[in-house]
């Protein structure tokens, strides 16, 4: 029984970490994620489905390296701080333009660079948790 109940919370606490860290990077943009999808905007699909999978990469890392899910949740938010640090340090290493307006437009080259800048950060970052 005690499996169960471990399991169950164990998935109860990694989708809500999923969650959260959705919501974070969409308050980190001036747009609405989820109107430009409505749109059809690939760009930001593509963005954002790099961070879900990022997250999600180090969520995975996380839980399967730890057993108690406190030092899950302290090596998520650590390699979150990563995700959100490889998203700015893209944005300074592009000062000709600005990559929110880029996604917003549309542009599926940023769109696809952000989303392996997060998948790559993620898989770097996965190696280091312990």
């Amino acid at each position: 029984m005690t499996i169960v109940v471990n399991l169950v919370v164990s998935v109860f606490v990694i989708i809500l970490l999923q969650l959260l860290g959705m919501v974070i990077f969409g308050l980190m943009t001036p747009f609405k994620d989820m109107e430009e999808l409505k749109k059809g905007n690939v760009a930001v699909a593509l963005a954002l489905g790099g961070k879900f999978l990022a997250t999600a990469i180090i969520i995975g890392v996380a839980a399967y390296t730890n057993t108690s899910i406190l030092h899950m949740i302290i090596w998520f938010a650590v390699g979150y701080v990563c995700l959100i640090a490889a998203y700015w340090i893209f944005e300074l290493a592009t000062p000709t333009f600005k990559i929110s307006e880029h996604l917003e437009k549309g542009n599926v080259a940023v769109g696809t660079m952000l989303c392996l800048v997060f998948i790559g950060t993620a898989f770097a970052i996965s190696s280091l948790i312990v």
